[in-house]
């Protein structure tokens, strides 16, 4: 009788029985989200594994997570729904409910749209020759999924009993306002459209740009990220790319040296001529360079007479490796003939 009494206690407009009522069904809802999602993942992905499209396959992988969570918002609903609770609470939670089921909705699609890319478009267009693809096709994919959110906000706000109309005309009038404190962004997106337009560098390029140097990793509609010679990635605005002068270093046909080579001042005229034949010849036996290669002796230094040489590495010829086999052979051709480098000195006269 005691328990009976218990159970008809009101509280908050409802009786015990009635509170325990409404937590058993939120309570049902969550173990029946939970062993609807253990199904999917153990039971229905085994027997899609089988056939031999994998469409199947990430459907079900997609809407294991957002039906679930439908499951559950259901149950608090229907749970909450039994009881009796002042209207403008009920008001306010159906508004909440329409906005969670829209959100969830919008998650599930845009799951979908993200597998189904990444599965069969993203593949197409790395069969293709052209890099234009690679760099549109991320611009698509943010494009589309802000679009699906943008959109959902709206229907949710529509459906929560608001008007979306009243609500556009506000973002209207401070949208002068939102534009100011928003121009980095736009500068940015259309600096990424100037990216894509001009093309002056494209996916795996290696680029120079505002003191950073190195290889292009993705073009994004805001920023660029790269990935440096040092192994870091950095982000770049792309509003830096259309203020600021870019470097193709991939796109070079050739890389140029000049290499100042300095005389002590008693090298003799016979000497200097044998050092610039010394170059040429070091020039012409070395594949990794073209021949458009120059050498003269060009200057009366403070404490050196100094010889260019200037010379063009081939795009094929790793860099680094053909300016050492030169410098060495320069070095030990310098050597063998009795030619000295300068280094900087003094001669100090004193009068007596």
């Amino acid at each position: 009788m005691a328990f009976s009494d218990t159970l008809s206690s009101v509280y908050y407009g409802n009786s015990l029985g009635e509170w325990s009522y409404a937590l058993l069904i939120i309570f049902g809802a969550f173990v029946l989200g939970k062993v609807f999602y253990w199904i999917l993942g153990n039971v229905v992905k085994k027997l899609t594994s089988r056939t031999k499209t994998k469409l199947d396959d990430i459907i079900i992988d997609m809407i294991e997570e957002p039906i679930m969570l439908a499951i559950i918002l259901y149950g608090i609903w229907y749970g909450i729904s039994t009881l009796i609770l002042p209207e403008f609470l009920m008001n306010w939670i159906g508004k909440v409910f329409h906005v969670l089921v829209v959100i969830n909705i919008a998650w599930l699609i845009t799951r979908l749209f993200d597998s189904v890319f990444q599965e069969y478009i993203a593949p197409i267009a790395g069969k293709t020759k052209s890099d234009l693809d690679d760099q549109i096709l991320p611009l698509i994919r943010k494009s589309v999924k802000i679009f699906i959110w943008v959109l959902a906000i709206i229907i949710a706000l529509n459906n929560a009993g608001y008007d979306v109309g009243a609500v556009l005309a506000g973002l209207g009038i401070g949208g002068l306002a939102l534009a100011m404190a928003a121009k980095d962004t736009v500068s940015n997106i259309f600096g990424g459209f100037t990216i894509l337009a001009d093309k002056p560098f494209k996916m795996k390029d290696r680029i120079k740009v505002n003191g950073i140097d190195g290889t292009v990793e993705e073009i994004g509609l805001r920023s660029t990220k790269i990935r440096t010679l040092a192994g870091t990635r950095v982000s770049i605005p792309n509003s830096v790319f259309s203020e600021n002068p870019i470097e193709n270093v991939t796109v070079e046909p050739s890389r140029k040296i000049k290499l100042d080579l300095g005389l002590t001042y008693d090298t003799t005229p016979e000497q200097m001529d044998n050092a610039m034949r010394i170059l040429k010849d070091v020039a012409k036996k070395e594949k990794g360079i073209n021949e458009n290669y120059k050498i003269a002796f060009n200057s009366f230094g403070d404490f050196s007479l100094g010889i260019m040489f200037i010379y063009y590495i081939k795009k094929s010829s790793d860099i680094l490796k053909t300016q050492n086999d030169i410098n060495l052979k320069i070095l030990r051709e310098f050597n063998k003939n009795g030619l000295n480098m300068a280094f900087p000195t003094q001669t100090i006269e004193l009068k007596k």
